[in-house]
């Protein structure tokens, strides 16, 4: 690790820490908790990979934000990556695939109870997954520290967020996503990434769900976005495109969005929520969807709304052609850091 004394933010990057910055978790105001899971994908697999391909390309990144003034001065450090549940998760992702083709084949009765059985232990593991996640958000917490959970597959926030919202009481989740993830056990998978926002709404903490850039659903989903009395607001990307035709500006469209949201605001951020020119190689690509900085100017007027941005997450960044997408998760990630603990 880089000294703090000595340290050049003018310099060439060094491997090794986030960013290449002279800061540890001990010494960090923002923790970034890796999890390198990916059992549950259901088209492309490789997220698993995402956060220690971020950390490699991190180092790549120049620290200047306008009207962020030395902006390098965010302590923030990422905690090692498990490499047991990584292990796990490698494992349990080939037992998950062989599941997925048996269901894609038309579900043979004579492999119905091993089925059976695969799923009741990806269950189980997921759930301790979760557990996990959940317990080391808040010991990160105790120690006076803010937090951004950094998967992995779309599954993987929900202990991160069941904590946030437990101790904040009261929260809104603002997404950014390709998809709704409002499927209930998708696949037979409790905790599947297409799940994760169904279980979130489980969680009585969380007032209201606001999504935005959403445009690969079904009518399930649908049905419980018009059925939410209020409590889950869509965003559909192709209502965002066609209104923006007719020459509403995205400025307004901002603030259309961030008026849903409570004072309390947590950040869900699939990356297949941009356009997939950005991260080509993510689990479950879809044409459509954001620039970067459109997002990041969402997140910017949330933050200059006076609502306080008490966690977030960075999913589905998968590393698997190039180091393409890892580069754009990292630049993704550093902003949102600053969004989180920063003063911008």
């Amino acid at each position: 690790m880089a000294d703090k004394e000595t340290f050049d933010p003018n310099g060439v990057g060094v491997k090794g820490t986030l960013f290449g910055l002279p800061y540890d978790t001990a010494s960090a105001d923002v923790v970034v908790i890796p999890i390198p899971w990916d059992v549950t994908v259901s088209y492309g697999a490789g997220t698993a990979n995402g956060p220690a391909a971020i950390l490699e390309a991190s180092s790549q990144i120049d620290y200047e934000i306008p009207g962020v003034k030395e902006a390098w001065k965010l302590k923030v450090a990422m905690d090692e990556i498990p490499e047991v549940w990584q292990s796990l998760g490698k494992s349990l992702r080939s037992k998950a695939e062989d599941y997925i083709e048996w269901l894609e084949s038309g579900s043979d009765e004579a492999m119905a109870s091993e089925m059976q059985g695969v799923v009741a232990e990806i269950n189980r593991q997921c759930e301790q997954l979760m557990t996990y996640v959940q317990q080391e958000t808040a010991y990160w917490h105790s120690q006076g520290k803010q937090t951004i959970l950094l998967g992995g597959d779309h599954s993987t926030p929900l202990g991160h967020i069941r904590a946030i919202a437990q101790k904040e009481q009261e929260i809104g989740v603002l997404q950014i996503d390709a998809h709704a993830d409002l499927r209930k056990a998708y696949e037979g998978f409790t905790y599947s990434h297409a799940s994760v926002m169904y279980n979130v709404l489980q969680l009585k903490e969380v007032s209201k769900l606001v999504q935005v850039g959403v445009r690969d659903y079904c009518e399930e989903e649908l049905d419980l976005i018009t059925s939410s009395n209020g409590r889950v607001v869509t965003f559909f990307d192709q209502d965002v495109k066609e209104a923006q035709y007719q020459g509403m500006t995205w400025h307004d469209q901002c603030l259309e969005i961030v008026e849903q949201l409570p004072q309390k605001v947590y950040i869900s951020f699939d990356i297949d929520g941009l356009d997939p020119k950005l991260c080509p190689n993510t689990g479950t690509p879809v044409p459509g969807g954001f620039e970067l900085e459109q997002v990041n100017y969402l997140f910017k007027l949330v933050k200059e709304s006076g609502r306080i941005i008490v966690g977030a997450d960075l999913n589905e960044v998968s590393p698997t052609s190039n180091e393409w997408d890892a580069n754009v998760g990292a630049r993704a990630l550093y902003r949102l850091t600053h969004f989180v603990g920063g003063e911008m």
